[in-house]
């Protein structure tokens, strides 16, 4: 099929390169001429593992092409993919100023009858906004779908190549079957692809989304409670997880959510219902997400005293997660800012996040080139991202290297037991030991 994808931000860029790798022509295309220039030479603008490799290969295989000039795209393909940023506006809702942009740009090139699809996540009704746009620019016959996706940083590849459901709305049957036939070759061991009306498949995303940061909040507020009650929230979460109606996902304790899905869709979803429905469950979820980001400085100054100026903090991690340069609204941001306005120096490393820890913190922190050299001199180690590397490091060589043997585990990736006989000083979530 002749596929076209607007938006080469995460979202556009992940769909069209696996489209291309299942066999497909796809256009994307971008208002950023650097961006698409350096995609045009099968480099990756973001990190994702398998991502530049697949970019790549397509690119090689002239199945993938990338170009800012939004009218060929349009009219060389059947389907039109919208992967345009829907970022947060002031209020929390999502801003759909380059949503409406792309919609009357499509209108304007269409040549023939075209599938047009949101696979940006959208309030609920955006789909009936996009076809009367598009309907007042254009006299061709079109459908409008809404195909929101389901994907992890870190693991958006396979999550895009082997989802666990493929989520269609809309009422245009042709529309609909051209899209299943797409979407067969990701299907393939079973897994279901669903039709419902637009407003239903706009609402899964938000809900998905808002169901999961729950779960990491109630954690959280556990965990906190653990802490006060002597218990330990690693046995508690496992004995909880056996539980068939829990499950093991998404209840592990640590500095809260972050990235570009949670945080926002969450007060997207408030803002949705401000108006008709108090959303007084997900106030609250997103409330403890905030306040859980200053858990660590908490205990940081419980340890050392209110006043940290003169001392030096090590961190480890910034993104939001493992497996991705993201920091939008990652817990590394509070923490560290919290550290500046106390006064300390911050001295940082993260495998893959530097660049992006740059544009937010600028010159204000040391960034080092090895997690080792971060603790040199340093009064405490901060780990704010439960990378892999992190997991098994040399105890001594850290010890060494510290001002004091002293770590705040933001991710619980240590044993306190085996770091209390190692000689540290350990403070972790909602466990016995620290």
């Amino acid at each position: 099929m002749n596929i076209a994808v607007i938006g080469t931000g995460y979202v556009g860029l992940v769909a069209g390169t696996c489209f291309a790798e299942s066999g497909n022509d796809v256009i994307c295309v971008d208002i950023d001429e650097k961006k698409i220039a350096t995609l045009n030479q099968g480099k990756a603008p973001i990190y994702e593992p398998g991502l530049e490799e697949m970019i790549r290969r397509n690119v090689a295989d002239q199945r993938l092409s990338f170009t800012t000039d939004i009218t060929p795209a349009v009219r060389k393909s059947e389907i039109i993919f919208i992967a345009v940023g829907t970022p947060q506006g002031p209020n929390g809702r999502a801003n759909l100023q380059y949503l409406r942009a792309t919609a009357k740009s499509i209108a304007k090139a269409m040549n023939g009858r075209k599938i047009i699809v949101t696979k940006s996540t959208v309030p609920v009704g955006t789909a009936d906004e996009i076809r009367g746009i598009i309907k007042a620019g254009t006299k061709h016959s079109f459908a409008v779908v809404s195909n929101p996706e389901f994907m992890k940083e870190g693991a958006a590849v396979d999550d895009f190549m082997k989802p666990d459901r493929v989520v269609l709305g809309g009422d245009d049957f042709k529309a609909i079957e051209k899209l299943k036939e797409l979407y067969e070759a990701f299907v393939r061991t079973g897994n279901p692809i669903m039709v419902m009306d637009t407003r239903s498949a706009e609402m899964c995303k938000y809900a998905a989304n808002a169901m999961l940061a729950t779960k990491i909040s109630f954690i959280n507020e556990v965990a906190r409670l653990c802490e006060k009650m002597g218990a330990d929230v690693g046995e508690v979460r496992r004995a909880i997880s056996m539980d068939r109606r829990i499950g093991p996902y998404f209840i592990f304790p640590g500095t809260g959510y972050g990235g570009s899905c949670f945080p926002k869709d969450v007060r997207a979803m408030i803002s949705m219902g401000e108006k008709e429905v108090e959303m007084a469950l997900l106030g609250a979820v997103e409330k403890v997400n905030e306040r859980q980001k200053l858990i660590l400085v908490e205990k940081v100054k419980r340890f050392f005293g209110a006043k940290l100026a003169g001392k030096t903090f090590a961190v480890w991690g910034l993104a939001f997660k493992p497996r991705t340069d993201d920091m939008r609204d990652a817990p590394a941001i509070s923490v560290i800012n919290a550290l500046l306005k106390a006064g300390a120096k911050v001295q940082a490393f993260d495998p893959e996040a530097t660049q992006e820890a740059r544009k937010i913190f600028g010159e204000r922190i040391l960034y080092a080139q090895h997690g080792y050299d971060a603790l040199y001199g340093a009064a405490a180690l901060l780990i704010l991202t439960e990378w892999n590397e992190f997991r098994r490091p040399d105890f001594g060589r850290m010890k060494q290297l510290l001002k004091n043997p002293v770590i705040f585990d933001g991710r619980n990736i240590y044993d306190p037991r085996d770091l209390g006989k190692l000689g540290f000083k350990y403070f972790s979530i909602g466990r016995k030991h620290g």
